[in-house]
This record gives C-alpha cells, sequence and structure tokens, in this order.
C-alpha cells in the first residue's frame, strides 16, 4: 500500500510497534528445552495483550501464529513438539494485523554455543539489510534494493535464496510490489514516498536452493545448509524510510 493520511501512518506504527514487543519476548524466551509451540504461544500472547492478531491464520489458514523455522528450515516453519537445542539458529517470523493494518518482522536467534558459520551468516543477513535500506529511496526500483542485499551477501561468501524476498504489505500480508533479494532485471517498480514494503534479505550457507516439505509450509535449504532470515517493515519517505517495526 501506499500511505496517503498521517491516520494510516500512525495506525501501521501501531501495529508496527507491537510486532516489535512481541518478537522481543520472544526472543528473550529461546532456549534449549523450550519448544517452538511454547515461543508462538508467548508471541500469540503479546498480540492478544495489546489488541492485534497473527495475520497468517487469517489470510492463509496458516496453522500457526508465528512461522519458527530452525537451522536449515528456511521459512514458513510451523510451531509445534519440536524443541530448541544448544547451537541452533532459529528463525522467528511475525506477521501482525491491527484495526486493518498488516506489519511483518522476522529475526534470527542463535542459541549458544554457536558456530562460527552461524554467527556470520545472522549477521550477515541484518548487514544486508541495513545496505538495502541506503537503496530504498523515492526514484530507485526495486532491483536496487536486490542488488544492495547480493551485493553485501555474496560478499561475505554466503547466497540469496532468489525464490523468496520482500514485498507490499499493508492492508494485507503480501501485496504489490514483489521486493526480490538479487538485482533482478525483472524487478522495475519505481519506489515512491509513502510506499509501505518489507525488506527481508534470506540467505543460505550453501547452494541457496531449497524445496517444500511434504507439510506443504515449511521451506528449508535443499542441500541442508543453515539459513538466516531478517527483515522489517518500511516506509519510504524522501528522506530516510522509517522503520514501523523497529522499536
Amino acid at each position: 500500500m501506499s500511505i496517503t493520511t498521517a491516520e494510516q501512518l500512525e495506525k501501521l506504527r501501531a501495529c508496527g510497534l507491537i510486532v516489535a514487543k512481541a518478537l522481543r519476548a520472544m526472543t528473550s524466551a529461546v532456549r534449549p528445552g523450550v519448544t517452538t509451540a511454547e515461543l508462538s504461544e508467548t508471541g500469540a500472547r503479546i498480540l492478544a495483550e495489546n489488541g492485534a492478531q497473527s495475520s497468517p491464520p487469517l489470510v492463509y489458514n496458516f496453522p500457526g501464529k508465528v512461522c519458527i523455522s530452525i537451522n536449515d528450515e528456511v521459512v514458513h516453519g510451523v510451531p509445534g513438539l519440536r524443541v530448541i537445542q544448544a547451537g541452533d539458529l532459529v528463525k522467528l517470523d511475525l506477521t501482525a494485523v491491527k484495526d486493518g493494518y498488516h506489519t511483518d518482522s522476522a529475526v534470527s536467534i542463535q542459541v549458544p554455543p554457536a558456530a562460527e558459520k552461524s554467527r556470520e551468516l545472522a549477521h550477515c543477513a541484518e548487514r544486508a539489510f541495513r545496505q538495502a535500506l541506503t537503496a530504498a529511496r523515492p526514484g530507485n526500483r526495486t532491483k536496487d534494493i536486490g542488488r544492495a542485499v547480493e551485493r553485501e551477501v555474496r560478499r561475505r561468501g554466503f547466497q540469496v535464496i532468489k525464490e523468496l524476498g520482500g514485498h507490499g504489505v499493508g492492508r494485507t500480508i503480501h501485496e504489490e510490489p514483489s521486493v526480490p533479494n538479487y538485482a533482478d532485471p525483472a524487478a522495475r517498480h519505481v519506489l515512491t514516498a509513502g510506499l509501505v514494503i518489507t525488506i527481508e534479505p534470506i540467505i543460505a550457507a550453501g547452494t541457496g536452493k531449497v524445496s517444500l516439505d511434504r507439510d506443504g509450509w515449511t521451506v528449508r535449504t535443499a542441500d541442508g545448509s543453515l539459513s538466516a532470515h531478517y527483515e522489517h517493515t518500511i516506509v519510504i519517505t524522501k528522506r530516510d524510510p522509517i522503520l514501523l517495526t523497529a522499536a
């Protein structure tokens, strides 16, 4: 969506701050012995206490409140009885809706003792996001964001997962435009002030190829390599982008 009123911006900000609060609570709860279902319930409780709801069950009938993906699981992991182990790389991806507006954010959490490769991968995803913010300016195109992500990821020796990327957001979870994590020549959508999008580097330590699990939701790396994910919902402005899901 594109913001046209101050009221829209304030409602998006309110939803974004709730998402940030829920992710902080879940991050604090990540430790060996906790199940992914328990982490999901932590996030759902924060949403409910603040008058928000998880978006994926409402929009896509996703069988969980939070997408929780571990190690080689890339995105859309379904919460359940899986127990967090020492050394895991846990991705928490939360989209929520409040007053008709959706915001989306994700973090990658390393459970101590984290391997060096795991730390590097998680840090790379966040650095790639920061680099992409410099390209999120009116007049640039979505491929410019992708180019910035891919440049940083390749420089660190990792691969972007080309099938997955950012997107427009606001009135629902996924809107136009698509925001790739590589310099896709077809990604020519011009960024304009007021446009609400996610930037979300989704990267892998291996080839970057993925496969879909039998559950029909969980995407994992085809070669079993680690993956990392970092995401915020932003608003394009004439100056620096507004990070709606950053506390």
